[in-house]
């Protein structure tokens, strides 16, 4: 080796379990058997032993602590949402659910091909996980690869689930509701609401609601324009409703943050300022936009980390031999009050 050559790193050696029995003076067996709550000794031998293993920095065998416990200590999240807008605070959810248990998450991107979904299950499945999660960037769409009888529990969190499956979605029906009845409190009289395209369930879901609320509190209903899921749609759908005759909009309920962000910029064009003269509610929640909307953007939160908590301590009930009853479970959205709806009335509380 060359004088100007790196030196090579030299890792130090792990500690072994036999290395723990030597400095506690014990057989080998023994060691394991304290380590691993098992066998008959003394409550001071068994701490004595824990108490060697720590101060040598001992890490037991995964691979070994999972086949005496016939349990991988890992759970699978499959997805087909590539840029990690739902699934990543989804799997913060999951993980914060699992982690006191000792369960790691591991992340795969099915894309919409399913080869490679039935690639990453047969490797999840070689890996023994104790459980698969799947989500995706719709609640009415399926993975692009079959779940159905796996010999490991599947729960669905943010996409279609198979028949007779445990699946948890948002309410957004129960999240629009929320968005309007805050703009009539806000004494809001003509509010539009523009989304995005009619083959979302989501989209019919929450118009549904808009309808509702409308109705319930004797104001005009508009007629829901959808589009895409842009800002530059949004953009344009301010446009369809402020051109032309006719009484104009005071608030704008969108269909997700990005149309929000749009709509606000089109109205800034026209002069208009937001809120004083026209109020904006987007949905999502997506920070990164909503924090940095001028003025920042009150916006309906899906809840995806409670989703994603809700389907971890589920899949822990299923390991611990505790049924779950099928079905979809809708959890409630929030609404994250922020400067581009106005204020509430003096004495009444945010919602």
């Amino acid at each position: 080796m060359a004088s100007d050559d790196p030196p090579v790193p030299v890792f130090p050696k792990p500690v072994t379990l036999r290395d723990v029995a030597a400095r506690a003076g014990v057989s080998v067996a023994t060691a394991s058997k304290a380590l691993n709550d098992q066998g008959r000794m003394t409550a001071e031998t068994r701490e004595r032993i824990r108490e060697t293993a720590r101060s040598l920095g001992f890490r037991p065998n995964s691979l070994a602590q999972s086949l005496l416990r016939r349990r991988s200590f890992t759970v699978g999240l499959l997805t087909n949402d590539t840029y990690g807008r739902f699934s990543l605070p989804l799997m913060s959810g999951i993980s914060d659910a699992l982690v006191d248990a000792g369960v790691s998450v591991f992340l795969c991107n099915v894309e919409e091909d399913p080869r490679l979904g039935q690639l990453h299950v047969e490797a999840m499945l070689d890996k023994r996980v104790d459980g698969i999660i799947a989500t995706g960037k719709r609640i009415d769409r399926h993975l692009p690869v079959d779940l159905a009888n796996l010999r490991v529990p599947v729960i669905y969190a943010f996409t279609q689930p198979d028949p007779d499956a445990v699946a948890f979605v948002s309410d957004d029906g129960d999240g629009a509701r929320l968005a309007i009845e805050h703009f009539c409190r806000l004494g809001r009289k003509r509010i539009a609401h523009v989304s995005g395209p009619a083959s979302f369930a989501v989209v019919h879901e929450r118009a549904q609601a808009y309808r509702a609320v409308l109705t319930e509190n004797g104001l005009p209903v508009i007629e829901p324009l959808l589009g895409s899921w842009s800002e530059a749609w949004g953009h344009e759908a301010v446009a369809r409703l402020f051109d032309g005759g006719g009484k104009k909009p005071d608030a704008v309920f969108c269909g997700n943050d990005q149309i929000a962000r749009g709509v606000i910029d089109a109205l800034r064009e026209r002069g208009l300022g937001v809120p004083n003269d026209v109020g904006v509610i987007g949905f999502d929640n997506w920070e990164i936009v909503a924090e940095a909307t001028r003025p920042p953007l009150t916006s309906v939160d899906m809840n995806l980390a409670g989703l994603g908590r809700e389907a971890g301590l589920t899949l822990l009930s299923l390991f611990g031999g505790k049924p779950a009853t099928p079905g979809i479970r809708k959890l409630p959205c929030r609404l994250v009050v922020r400067q581009s709806c106005g204020r509430l009335p003096d004495g009444e509380k945010d919602g």
